[in-house]
């Protein structure tokens, strides 16, 4: 059972250089809370994985503009442009990854698998250094595995428990994020009792949540 505390007390667990997935797509889904307490906490050397950068005053992309972030793991910059300036100054490490690539490869993770096989990006820098694997005469290749020290996540409704609903599309990353971590800590927009949200609309189960920080927090 996740067990519900505070923002103050959910940042005492994050330390410089540790890997953090953040849930959302570009700042659709996206812890804001949590994020904001990490900017003013200023730890530094991040590993980020996310979607993307997303903007510099919304999303994970407060951490770039914070200079909180080392090495992204991400399928865009494009809306950040703090993000490609760091980059381009050598001052933020990007690993640009296909966008379901990126989300077979934390599903991976999620799954104790060793990798996925995938013919996207053969033929471009997107395959320099990885394995090349043929099987039935198609040649694909190895992306490993993502996993994170810490997974920040955003859901909609989240019992005391720890199951989660995500509301449309802000589930987006979130559930599999949720699998791929050695701690989770997921915002509530609102904290319900046991048995309030119907089982079929659980797209997280309890299990996978460590800790729930309250919107109101």
């Amino acid at each position: 059972m996740a067990k519900i505390i505070s923002v103050k007390e959910a940042m005492e667990m994050i330390h410089d250089e540790m890997s953090i997935m953040i849930g959302g797509f570009l700042a659709v889904g996206t812890p804001e809370i949590l994020v904001d307490a990490l900017v003013e906490k200023n730890t530094k050397n991040h590993t980020l994985i996310a979607i993307s950068t997303a903007y510099p005053n919304k999303g994970s992309g407060k951490l770039v503009v914070n200079k909180q972030v080392k090495k992204a793991i991400v399928s865009h910059i494009g809306t950040n442009p703090e993000a490609g300036k760091q980059y381009i100054n050598g001052e933020l490490e990007i690993e640009f990854v296909p966008q379901g690539t990126l989300v077979e490869r934390i599903r991976c993770g999620g799954f104790g698998l060793g990798g996925v096989l995938t013919p996207t990006g053969i033929g471009t820098e997107a395959e320099d250094e990885k394995e090349r694997i043929k099987v039935n005469g198609q040649v694909y290749l190895l992306e490993t595995p993502l996993k994170a020290d810490i997974a920040l996540l955003c859901g909609a409704k989240v019992d005391k428990k720890g199951n989660v609903f995500y509301n449309a599309t802000a589930r987006n990353f979130n559930p599999l994020m949720a699998m791929a971590a050695e701690t989770v800590i997921i915002e509530a927009e609102e904290i319900v009792e046991i048995g309030d949200i119907d089982p079929n609309c659980v797209a997280t189960p309890f299990k996978f949540i460590n800790f729930i920080v309250g919107g109101a927090e």
